[in-house]
């Protein structure tokens, strides 16, 4: 447990001041952590980690991630590399003559797009009205808190009301209170982002991102837990002692940021 508390307050203090400078260091950060996450989606599928289609994997997941738009330089649309990258894959399982098979081309594209599309809209949302202020920073820790809180409601909610489990063949510990529980501070958390700023954000729509962040979230945490039982793993990777890898931590935010995008739930969408 000590361990534990020690690796979350050096990360987060990492993690917090990288995202307050933004800029190179915060762009790195999240770059890196693409990569790690992806290296662990790797190895969870039993994939050589630096096998000639995992190395391609690596550089799709960085192109992705970075947003060009931002510097005027976008030469293919999303649908250019979506295909792309499924035809470099599939031509990988032809030229290596079905030593990388088709399961694994088709692991390592969901691998590049799950991993990539993600960490892409962080970076998207910190960066990308930086010519307003500090706003790239403020729509962040909206979305950032929201989650963390959403994971802290549902932890103490859980404890300390929880009864009637929520999905029991994903995530035997979860229960319908604890959820409640998360949703409400996550929604909390949002009102009172509008409150400090509402010439920024209206009550409404920090009542719809704080119940997007609270109930996608929470989703997103159960796809990383159904897939690690299918893969009989407890952890995606060791990268924090006593948190798990990159995925066991991100795997909420990978979800949350590319839907409030989606749903246009942010001005700059």
């Amino acid at each position: 447990m000590k361990q534990r508390v020690i690796t979350g307050i050096l990360a987060a203090i990492l993690f917090l001041g990288l995202l307050t400078v933004g800029g190179i260091g915060f762009t790195l950060l999240i770059l890196l952590l693409a990569l790690i996450g992806f290296f662990e989606f790797v190895r969870l599928n039993q994939i050589a980690p630096f096998s000639a289609s995992a190395i391609f994997g690596y550089i799709s997941v960085a192109y992705i991630v970075i947003p060009w738009q931002l510097y005027d330089w976008s030469h293919f649309s999303n649908f250019q590399i979506v295909w792309i990258t499924m035809f470099i894959f599939l031509t990988i399982t032809v030229v290596s003559k079905n030593r990388v098979h088709i399961e694994h081309a088709a692991m390592l594209t969901l691998g590049v797009f799950y991993v990539g599309i993600g960490f892409h809209y962080m970076l998207l949302t910190r960066l990308a009205p930086e010519q307003w202020g500090d706003s790239g920073l403020y729509w962040s820790l909206l979305i950032f808190v929201c989650i963390w809180l959403t994971d802290i409601g549902a932890y103490f909610s859980g404890m300390a009301f929880g009864k009637r489990l929520l999905w029991p063949s994903i995530s035997p510990k979860k229960t319908i209170e604890g959820a409640l529980g998360g949703l409400t501070l996550s929604i909390a958390a949002a009102l009172l982002f509008a409150w400090y700023s509402p010439d920024r954000l209206e009550l409404v729509e920090a009542l719809w991102i704080g119940l997007a962040a609270g109930v996608v979230g929470q989703l997103g945490d159960f796809i990383q837990s159904a897939y690690k039982r299918v893969r009989g793993a407890k952890d995606s990777g060791i990268l924090l002692p006593g948190h798990g890898g990159v995925l066991d931590r991100c795997d909420s935010w990978i979800i949350v940021f590319p839907f409030v995008h989606m749903v246009q739930l942010l001005p700059f969408t």
